[in-house]
């Protein structure tokens, strides 16, 4: 963890945050109900609750191509907590899906393995956790 270190300012859903710089981060592995949804607006509270008004500091995963009201996709944490894993534990976490027996993979990877033109097994392989 050694990133850019800003102010959270505001927080526009259960992922996605604005810093006292005005960038738009999105937090990486987190995947929350949509914002129009009693449990979106629940997420939306929490992520408020654990950083809004706080210094934060992120490492960025990914510029947001994929996300494209974000700026930049980032793992962000709170002193020394993972926010991103934080979010997680109380269950907003990509989903995934059973690609063989035992064996999982979450919308991410599954798009990283289309865009790439290869198997999910092989992105997994690739990837281990």
């Amino acid at each position: 963890m050694g990133g850019t270190s800003r102010i959270c300012v505001g927080v526009v859903d259960g992922n996605t945050i604005i810093t006292n710089k005005r960038a738009r981060i999105g937090l990486a592995r987190v995947d929350p109900p949509s914002i129009s949804t009693p449990e979106g607006r629940i997420a939306k509270e929490l992520l408020e609750s654990l950083i809004l008004g706080q210094f934060i500091t992120y490492d960025v995963v990914a510029i947001g191509a994929r996300r494209r009201e974000v700026e930049a996709v980032a793992e962000v944490w709170l002193d020394d907590k993972n926010v991103n894993d934080a979010m997680r534990a109380a269950g907003y976490q990509e989903a995934s899906a059973q690609i063989e027996p035992g064996i999982c993979a979450t919308k991410r990877e599954e798009r990283t393995a289309k865009a790439q033109d290869l198997s999910v097994l092989t992105v997994l392989r690739q990837n281990p956790t």
